[in-house]
């Protein structure tokens, strides 16, 4: 984000609008529309300067050549390399090239040109999900009308995932869409990991029978609760006493009755807890809070969530018509840890795939600035915004689009005076009355819509920028 005044030009984060020109590489497309190979920012700089060149898209940063078509071009074609995960995914856009080393041999060196880390919004999701089926639960109870009970054996369509799940495969098929509709991709190689629940959850190595039993085999829940927790307070440590079974991230919290979120508690802790999740509650007492979560079992939720997902992501990349090559994570962690490489979603797609480092191969060049794209979806369905207790509070507008401008769009902001006179820019969020609210690095801001200037449409997503931390002795960045 800029904040230009007659001073000059005050640089400051943006965490709405990024990626523009001062990205590591930029987007190209001929004048016809197709992709070449992406280039430097001061080429496009110059380009752009020289009116050989015009925006087509500020984030991610796209220029469209106006005096060359693909026929008149020379494109050689570029890898997408994807590191899925549950919170977030990394997209790496790479050339390889055969070189020469000191000896003779020839070697693959590995180039990485763009890098995006997508922030997936699965947990929002999920959470209001659970809230929407509260509200209906309460509203049900309220109105104390009967209803049939509904059989449960209704089955789904092959291949249902939950909307949480659902929307992970959805996001990162998207921006691999538009990856290949902005540069000459020309196969795409994804990491395929499976995670093994059973063993995580026991937290050691199984071996034969033991993965035909579970964590209660022989016993039951409470009496493997009193056992493990000593038959004494997890909170307080009191003995001798009836003893609860307390959840420690709260049922009307989204929390599961799995055995590694109960514990046992007094009656006075379970009844000064509720439903505060344990973090909170134990806040001020950091020492009790550390010696609960490493007793209690590993949480398996994002396990679970790529497990579900690994095989639809494989099948929906292979809808984009390149070919889709799937690696392992061993031989992804291998490879980033012989180039000497930091753990992110972003490097670890650069390291995705075949790689001979033993005979030469290295990766030579690391995009210097990583584009994150943030999902913020596109709005709600609701048609009136709900209190805390589930209870409308206020009716909600069906039309989205105020004056010109819906939530979301990139625009830029020209305040002729006051405290925030300048020229912003970022994403906005629409009101009905014309006077919008744009989000800043210092706020948010109430701007006329007489003031705005459209930049981009929005796109369901926020983007920002980060610099990608690299070790000192790599060989070569940017």
């Amino acid at each position: 984000m800029t904040a230009e005044n007659g001073s000059g030009d005050v640089p400051t984060h943006d965490h709405a609008y990024a990626g523009g020109i001062g990205a590591s590489r930029v987007f190209v497309l001929s004048k016809d529309g197709h992709p070449l190979m992406p280039c430097h920012p001061a080429r496009a700089r110059e380009l752009l300067r020289k009116g050989r060149a015009v925006v087509a898209r500020q984030a991610p940063f796209t220029i469209r050549l106006a005096d060359r078509t693909l026929a008149e071009s020379e494109v050689d074609g570029v890898q997408l390399r994807i590191d899925p995960g549950s919170k977030g995914t990394g997209l790496a856009l790479t050339d390889e090239k055969k070189e020469a080393d000191g000896s003779g041999a020839t070697v693959t060196v590995r180039r990485g040109l763009i890098s995006i880390e997508l922030q997936h919004r699965g947990d929002q999701i999920r959470m209001c999900m659970q809230q929407r089926a509260g509200y209906r639960h309460r509203r049900r109870s309220a109105n104390r009308r009967y209803r049939a009970p509904r059989s449960k054996n209704r089955t789904r369509p092959e291949g249902w995932l939950p909307p949480s799940l659902h929307h992970r495969v959805d996001t990162t098929l998207s921006l691999a869409r538009r990856m290949c509709r902005y540069a000459p991709v020309t196969e795409i190689h994804i990491e395929r990991v499976a995670f093994d629940t059973h063993s995580m959850s026991a937290g050691r190595p199984l071996a034969g029978t033991e993965y035909q039993q579970g964590t209660l085999a022989g016993t039951e829940a409470r009496a493997y609760l009193h056992a493990k927790w000593n038959r004494a307070c997890a909170y307080c440590d009191a003995t001798g006493i009836p003893l609860n079974i307390d959840h420690l991230r709260p049922r009307s919290r989204g929390g599961s009755d799995r055995i590694s979120n109960l514990v046992l508690a007094c009656a006075p802790c379970n009844q000064a807890k509720g439903s505060t999740p344990v973090d909170a509650f134990l806040a001020h007492r950091p020492d009790r809070l550390a010696k609960i979560l490493q007793q209690v079992k590993t949480p398996l939720h994002d396990a679970a969530a790529m497990n579900a997902t690994r095989w639809r992501l494989t099948e929906a990349l292979e809808t984009l018509g390149r070919p889709v090559h799937a690696w392992s994570g061993g031989r992804t962690k291998w490879n980033r840890t012989a180039m000497g490489l930091n753990k992110t979603h972003t490097l670890d797609a650069l390291s995705v795939g075949r790689l001979d480092h033993e005979n030469g191969d290295a990766i030579v060049r690391l995009p210097e600035h990583v584009l994150i794209a943030k999902a913020t979806g596109r709005g709600s369905y609701a048609r009136t915004t709900p209190d805390r207790f589930g209870f409308p509070r206020l009716r909600r507008a069906r039309a989205k689009q105020h004056f010109g401008y819906v939530t979301g769009d990139l625009v830029r902001a020209i305040v002729p005076a006051g405290k925030w006179r300048g020229t912003w820019t970022g994403r906005i969020s629409v009101r009905a009355r014309g006077q919008h609210s744009l989000t800043t690095a210092r706020g948010r801001i109430n701007v006329s819509h007489w003031n705005l200037r459209l930049v981009q449409r929005g796109d369901g997503y926020g983007y920002s920028i980060r610099r990608e931390p690299v070790p000192p002795t790599f060989r070569k960045t940017g």
